[in-house]
């Protein structure tokens, strides 16, 4: 009786375990390609850099929140491990180790809000520049209108700012040209500045259609921006709820076999181990699914 039990236990072992990791590949194919086909690699920015921003937006975590999650991530884990094990001492260990991890989780959703602010200034860049350009046929006085019109914020704006510094200092635009596009390596910049490029080595001429052409590509790659968003917000929900539904499994056991049953067949040291092992598995795709969610890819 007790390997046919052991039996059904490492069945759901390597169930969750190739179930995971086929999810967790999915996850990891799905955010990585998104990211490096929609939102392009930025230079790294330090994370006092960071958070200041993201307190600067009002989107950091209040002093209520963080209870709010060490009430909800120490329950629910203590809650699973007791489901497990049916010990106190191992669901305060599990809760513990759970509440360890919001700080960290905290950290790679500021990242994530950061990038989006970042990309969302880019976009701002790219389409008022053109805008300038078209009105005042220098990309000098492109770079000056979007300072006076106040529609940037830092550090985007300050990066402007030292764009037309050098181009004052070194009479052409080449350094702050190559400046911008190397610490935003976006493709609206490069192809932007690349054109501009073209256009003051080549001699002026009209450039108005390619300019045109360039504002409709960054709506394209803006509302593909948003369509990505939200379905990597529902996937990420999806891939949660699976991942807990799959820690639940246990109760399937415990149901088949008894109550009584279930606490006979945990007293086995190997069956503690494979329940440790199917929570600690579990417990890594989850928070892989959710480094990859959230992490701003390249600006590690």
């Amino acid at each position: 009786m007790d390997f046919l039990i052991f039996g059904i236990i490492i069945f759901i072992a390597l169930f969750i375990i190739t179930y995971r990791a086929k999810k967790g590949e999915n996850v990891y194919i799905y955010v990585k390609n998104q990211l490096g086909q929609v939102y392009e690699k930025i230079a790294p920015y330090s994370y006092k850099t960071i958070k200041e921003k993201v307190k600067e937006m009002n989107a950091e975590y209040t002093t209520k929140d963080y209870l709010l999650q060490v009430v909800i991530f120490g329950g629910v884990a203590g809650g699973i491990a007791y489901l497990y094990f049916y010990s106190i001492i191992w669901s305060i260990v599990y809760a513990l180790v759970a509440i360890s991890f919001i700080p960290y989780l905290a950290q790679m959703r500021y990242k994530r809000i950061y990038s989006e602010f970042i990309f969302e200034q880019i976009q701002t860049y790219a389409t008022n520049t053109i805008m300038e350009y078209q009105t005042t046929k220098s990309f000098v006085k492109a770079l000056e209108g979007i300072v006076e019109s106040g529609v940037l914020e830092e550090p985007v704006l300050g990066d402007v700012k030292k764009m037309l510094t050098m181009a004052y200092e070194n009479g052409q635009i080449d350094d702050s040209l190559h400046y911008m596009s190397t610490k935003y390596n976006y493709h609206i910049v490069k192809n932007l500045h690349q054109l501009f490029l073209q256009v003051t080595k080549e001699g002026a001429h009209d450039i108005s259609g390619s300019l045109d052409n360039m504002s409709l590509d960054i709506d394209t790659l803006v509302e593909g921006v948003y369509i990505d968003r939200m379905e990597r917000q529902q996937f990420h929900k999806q891939f949660i709820s699976y991942g807990l539904m799959l820690f639940l499994l246990v109760a399937v056991i415990q149901l088949l076999l008894g109550t009584d049953s279930y606490l006979k067949m945990i007293e086995l040291w190997y069956i503690q181990l494979v329940l440790h092992a199917i929570l600690l598995f579990n417990s890594y795709f989850l928070l892989n699914g959710e480094k990859y969610y959230n992490e701003n890819v390249g600006a590690e």
